[in-house]
């Protein structure tokens, strides 16, 4: 089944918003204050939870756009957020600051790199 593309520039830019809100949320910080501030930890959680979601309704609704676009992590963003949302009071919080550090950064160039392609937004 492939997605009304509206749909699949809903999905992009769920992730999209969810990044940029992690941007602000984390901003300068350092990792022993990130592991220190639970509202932050929260907030970045639950937009790695929206991230998950959204891949997974692109992976879902939108096969041929993410068989086109290996570059895109969408099983394992799906993946972390499964983790962070199954983990309760177990989450990794070293693993999530080096996904907000490494990996997040990447992944939002690359989907608005996609995106831009089917010039969605």
């Amino acid at each position: 089944m492939t997605a009304h593309p509206n749909r699949l520039k809903d999905y992009l830019g769920h992730v999209v918003t969810a990044i940029e809100r992690i941007e602000r949320y984390t901003g300068d910080m350092t990792e022993p204050v990130f592991l220190d501030d639970e509202r932050t930890q929260d907030a970045v959680v639950r937009n790695l939870e929206i991230i998950g979601e959204a891949s997974r309704n692109i992976e879902r609704h939108a096969p041929e756009f993410a068989a086109a676009h290996p570059e895109l992590p969408l099983a394992a963003a799906y993946q972390m957020r499964n983790a962070v949302a199954h983990g309760y009071f177990k989450v990794d919080l070293p693993v999530v600051w080096r996904t907000v550090r490494n990996d997040l950064p990447a992944l939002k160039a690359h989907v608005l790199a996609a995106a831009a392609g089917l010039d969605l937004f």
